[in-house]
């Protein structure tokens, strides 16, 4: 029998014989009262959760997760016989199960209006930006996508602020190839997308900034893998002569 440690979140399944997890049907409010306990909560219990809590709520189960407190085992292995020599079941069971539970936090989210943004504040070249970014765990709601797309131009501003002088390259193939792309080509990938974000890498000697220029959701934005609805773009900055290596 699958077994809990002390503290931890209990998913929102009824457990059933041969160690299945099969779904409960309880509404989300009834969900949610069986992990109240794993965040502390001044306020009266009757309110709804806040992002940082649905933040810190997620990563304590994916630490159960991947530590194998939880499992889907009704998930079977693929039948290809090279991949299944490559995966462990009990991988793929960890995977799914978290998977599960975040898919319930992004119904919540949707249910209570909770949004999926959080803050980042960006200091590169005596330029400081503070700029909204959803949070890779959670959804964006429309109110959310929104404030992404008019904090595009103060984004795209800094950008051109700290990148003078550096070379830039477009992602190709998943980030697995680049292509040198002119300034003019950006402008044309910004008029085609809705929203932008930024991924710095910087070190003593070294700095790489991504400008990731995307539409549609952001958690399905990456890898294309909500194409067409949802997609990004990625315009790495390196120092000039450089090449991107993140």
């Amino acid at each position: 029998m699958l077994t809990k440690g002390a503290g931890a979140i209990l998913l929102p399944f009824s457990f059933a014989v041969g160690g299945m997890w099969r779904p409960a049907g309880q509404a989300h409010r009834r969900q949610f009262d069986r992990i109240r306990s794993t965040v502390p909560r001044p306020r009266a219990m009757t309110q709804v959760y806040t992002t940082e809590e649905l933040i810190t709520i997620l990563d304590t189960e994916r630490q159960a997760c991947l530590t194998g407190q939880r499992l889907n085992l009704t998930v079977a292995i693929s039948g290809n016989p090279l991949i299944d020599r490559l995966v462990r079941p009990d991988g793929l069971q960890k995977f799914a199960a978290y998977c599960d539970f975040r898919a319930m936090i992004h119904a919540y989210q949707q249910e209570h209006n909770v949004s999926g943004l959080i803050w980042r504040e960006l200091t590169l070249k005596g330029h400081t930006l503070r700029y909204p970014q959803i949070h890779e765990q959670l959804i964006a709601l429309p109110s959310d996508l929104n404030l992404l797309k008019l904090a595009r131009s103060s984004i795209l501003r800094f950008w051109e602020e700290v990148t003078v002088g550096m070379d830039y390259y477009l992602s190709l193939n998943n980030g697995k190839d680049f292509r040198a792309i002119e300034p003019a080509a950006i402008s044309g990938i910004v008029d085609r997308t809705e929203w932008a974000g930024l991924i710095p890498y910087q070190g003593t000697n070294f700095l790489e900034l991504i400008l990731q220029l995307g539409w549609g959701q952001p958690d399905a934005a990456d890898f294309k893998r909500g194409w067409p609805t949802a997609g990004s773009e990625q315009i790495h900055a390196v120092q000039a002569g450089s090449q991107p290596i993140c």
